[in-house]
């Protein structure tokens, strides 16, 4: 006899599998952990029918593989904490550009002459950038800690001093 078709309805193949914690269900093929030493795995599955008297340098074929061997790790995740820390940071870089951009709306130049004016205005424009800038700058930085050291530095760093002391009032 077949299955009333409304229970089937409730049910997934392999929802009986008692490998499963309560309430999760499998999805999708079962994926392989990583492998902890990669560069042992990486040597174990180059090619073997590359000789070392062929025609080409298996030095450059290994050196070729191995961006491929970095790309296929998987990235370490952002936990929590940091990504809280770099929303704050995000915040106060912005709330830095649109500081330094009512300061530089607000200033007028002094007419010393044409340079000194040019060079003058220039001088705000760049600070306005110069947030936004440092910031995406310090979010390509090598690791995390790096990358919250520079963050912490460049919020130091940029205050717009002038619209904090009323300057330009």
């Amino acid at each position: 006899m077949t299955r009333d078709s409304d229970d089937d309805a409730l049910r997934w193949e392999g929802d009986d599998d008692p490998t499963l914690a309560p309430g999760w269900k499998t999805v999708g093929p079962p994926v392989a952990a990583p492998v902890a030493d990669e560069g042992s795995a990486a040597a174990s599955d180059a090619p073997d029918s590359v000789d070392a008297d062929a025609p080409g340098d298996a030095d450059t074929d290994r050196a070729d593989a191995d961006p491929a061997d970095a790309a296929a790790r998987p990235a370490s995740q952002t936990g929590s904490v940091e990504l809280v820390v770099l929303g704050i940071l995000a915040g106060v870089y912005l709330l830095y550009t649109i500081g330094w951009l009512i300061t530089a709306l607000r200033t007028s130049v002094p007419g010393v002459s044409i340079v000194g004016d040019a060079m003058y205005a220039l001088g705000l424009w760049l600070a306005v950038l110069a947030a936004p800038c440092w910031f995406a700058l310090a979010m390509r930085a090598g690791g995390r800690r790096s990358r919250l050291v520079w963050l912490v530095v460049g919020a130091l760093v940029l205050a717009p001093l002038p619209f904090v002391l009323g300057v330009t009032a």
